[in-house]
């Protein structure tokens, strides 16, 4: 079972800097083949507690979060994580679990590294991670620097737009994931 994960953080790398909100969601399944699901019908979101007094502003800004509300009102990342794992367990019954993120490197970063942290295991495993970025470059045969999605073919662009919200972004890269899925590659007609 492919899971959409999208990450915001108060800096670039986790330890010193936080992760500060989560969105996942079910992009889809493989039985042989690739079958998309509904990436608004099985979510999972929180915003999380910062772990450092280290934040980079700018960083910050992204997400339009509030650094304040966040140590008094967000969810210790102890319990979003063993939350989430346990979600992840429950939704992907028997299928393994794997990420989708573009740039996965960014997203499963905070995401791998919380969950050793703060509950000792990754319900992803070690290498549970598919990089859409990569996806992209690979069908499309260009270079990694010009997987981007303003070249992408606007009929695998997602329709919603990104946001920074976790949430949104994950719906949203669930159904890039989709469309470079069915795409079979190099063309421009869908």
């Amino acid at each position: 079972m492919y899971f959409s994960v999208d990450v915001e953080a108060d800096g670039p790398i986790p330890g010193p800097y936080s992760m500060i909100s989560i969105g996942v969601a079910v992009a889809g399944f493989s039985n042989g083949g690739f079958t998309p699901a509904d990436p608004t019908a099985t979510t999972y979101y929180r915003e999380l507690r910062p772990i450092s007094d280290d934040f980079i502003p700018e960083a910050l800004a992204v997400s339009g979060l509030d650094r304040e509300v966040l140590l008094r009102d967000g969810a210790h990342p102890a319990t979003a994580m063993a939350e989430l794992s346990e979600w992840v367990r429950a939704t992907a019954g028997t299928g393994r679990p794997v990420v989708v993120a573009y740039p996965a490197c960014y997203d499963w970063l905070f995401l791998y590294w919380y969950l050793i942290r703060f509950t000792g295991a990754s319900v992803f495993g070690h290498s549970g991670c598919l990089d859409l970025k990569t996806l992209y470059a690979t069908k499309a045969g260009v270079r990694l620097s010009q997987a981007v999605k303003r070249a992408m073919p606007r009929h695998l662009q997602s329709k919603p737009r990104h946001t920074h919200h976790a949430l949104d972004d994950a719906v949203e890269q669930a159904e890039l994931f989709a469309n470079l899925m069915a795409w079979n590659g190099k063309t421009t007609a869908g």
